[in-house]
């Protein structure tokens, strides 16, 4: 008999992938495809939806048949996806009515702070877990109905849905029969309420969004319908799905309170275990929702850095200073040590604990024997220091600090992993398996399939593969800590 597999679907900011494993883990097929970005206007970012589909369906195909051509059989599927970007389609043709608004789009920006002056964030807080800030997607899908003409009306008569990105694609994937959200995507969009475990009724007052567009909450695990038998030549169920940072959270094993992760990706994101209840809290992280299984959730306190391997992509697509971003590592190495050259990479503002969306990126301390290797070195170093920032946040939060497990395109690099963990003060511990965020999803379809037992089967099937022990002296840290600081305060609005 052939033996089970399952495959992921992992949709990101920068390219969709998917990736077929065996049940204990191991990567049996992969396919990838990178597609463009599109930025209309200064901090606006689009993604189009038809491009989004057709790089899934690809892959997904491709990782279909690779797997099956080695003798195993997909037994189920589960996606993982970029969150909070937002889309709206027509429900009876399928068509988006807008391009894809990301997750990075700052355009509601004047929204936000309005509501706040309205003295609406404290309510969003306690309702949503959330900041006020155009990352989320509430003031992006009213946005879009406010101006599409015609939104609106059809929004409000139903014949419009709302989604993000996990949601389009299983829409897509069962042929227009199935509009659900599973609960951590839902609590990323400042209208769910996290006590409740549903969309709330006020939250959707204040941001003026229509109940008739929003999809069914849903487990992460369960069986939510079958693709359409033209996708992979055969049905295949579809029953797993979570926001790309909570399912590399089971992918890493984060099961218990204060198990903690950081994925690098386009962003940074770290999320800390909590437990049964959400925590308020106190530095400017989020509440979120870790997953929910038998209609019983687990949560997450959550730091989001926007701008991690973005920073990369712009050394080589916006400076031309690498060709791939793997060389950013070996161009760094060559740069003076002492240089007082930082890098804030404030593209899209900054996330937390700033959550400020009119910070603008900046380079500081050029002189004249500045260079190439001194502006990556900033660059990679960035990505540490918002860490920095994070891991502060959290121990004010009250949550203890001492390992840091990693994963994400960044961790494969161990240079940066060491100054990761010299910068931070924190042992950072890298994975055998770094594609955790497709692992997690994968999992999360096996364990809606019946293929595992429970979530804590997430444990055994982890394995370390190698630790990042700090090295730096701490005055040293200090200094350049120090001048980080500095450079942020300049940056911000």
């Amino acid at each position: 008999m052939a033996e089970t597999a399952l495959l992921a679907i992992d949709q990101g900011t920068t390219s969709s992938r998917a990736l077929a494993f065996d049940l204990t883990g191991r990567v049996i097929a992969v396919a990838q495809e990178e597609f463009a970005q599109g930025y209309p206007r200064p901090g606006w970012v689009e993604h189009d939806p038809e491009v989004l589909w057709a790089t899934v369906l690809s892959t997904a195909r491709k990782a279909f048949s690779a797997a099956e051509d080695k003798g195993f059989r997909i037994a189920a599927l589960g996606v993982t996806n970029q969150r909070e970007t937002t889309l709206v389609w027509d429900r009876a043709s399928g068509r988006p009515v807008h391009n894809a608004i990301v997750w990075q789009d700052r355009r509601t920006a004047d929204i936000c702070a309005r509501h706040r002056a309205d003295g609406a964030e404290d309510m969003v807080a306690a309702r949503a877990g959330l900041v006020l800030d155009p990352y989320f997607s509430a003031t992006k899908l009213a946005w879009i109905l406010d101006n599409v003409p015609g939104a609106r009306v059809k929004a409000e008569a139903g014949q419009l849905a709302f989604g993000t990105v996990e949601s389009f694609l299983i829409w897509r994937l069962t042929g227009g029969r199935v509009h659900v959200s599973d609960a951590t995507n839902a609590s990323r969009t400042s209208l769910y309420n996290l006590a409740a475990g549903d969309w709330d009724e006020e939250l959707l007052a204040l941001f003026r969004v229509p109940g008739a567009v929003l999809p069914e909450v849903v487990d992460c695990a369960g069986h939510y319908g079958d693709s359409d038998p033209v996708i992979f030549g055969r049905p295949v169920a579809i029953s797993g799905a979570a926001g790309d940072q909570q399912a590399a959270a089971i992918g890493q094993a984060c099961l218990k309170p204060g198990e903690m992760k950081s994925t690098y990706g386009t962003g940074a994101f770290m999320l800390v275990n909590t437990g049964a209840e959400p925590v308020r809290s106190r530095a400017r992280l989020l509440a979120t929702t870790a997953w929910r299984l038998n209609g019983v959730s687990s949560f997450a306190l959550e730091g989001s850095v926007l701008s991690a391997g973005a920073a990369i992509q712009w050394l080589r697509d916006g400076l031309g200073l690498i060709a791939r971003a793997s060389e950013a590592a070996g161009l760094a190495a060559g740069a003076d040590p002492d240089s007082g050259v930082y890098l804030v990479p404030a593209f899209s503002g900054l996330g937390a604990p700033y959550w400020d969306p009119d910070a603008r990126g900046l380079i500081t301390g050029l002189t004249r024997g500045s260079g190439k290797a001194e502006i990556a070195r900033a660059a990679l170093d960035s990505v540490a220091y918002q860490t920095h920032d994070l891991l502060e946040a959290m121990r004010a939060d009250g949550v203890s600090v001492s390992t840091l497990k990693v994963d994400g395109g960044m961790a494969r690099d161990a240079d940066f992993l060491q100054r990761l963990a010299d910068i931070t003060a924190v042992e950072a511990v890298r994975p055998v398996n770094t594609e955790s965020s497709a692992w997690g999803a994968a999992f999360l379809a096996g364990l809606g399939a019946g293929e595992f037992g429970g979530i804590e089967d997430a444990r055994a099937l982890w394995r370390a593969e190698r630790s990042f022990r700090p090295a730096m002296d701490a005055a040293r840290r200090e200094t350049l800590v120090g001048g980080w600081r500095t450079a942020v305060k300049r940056a911000l609005g």
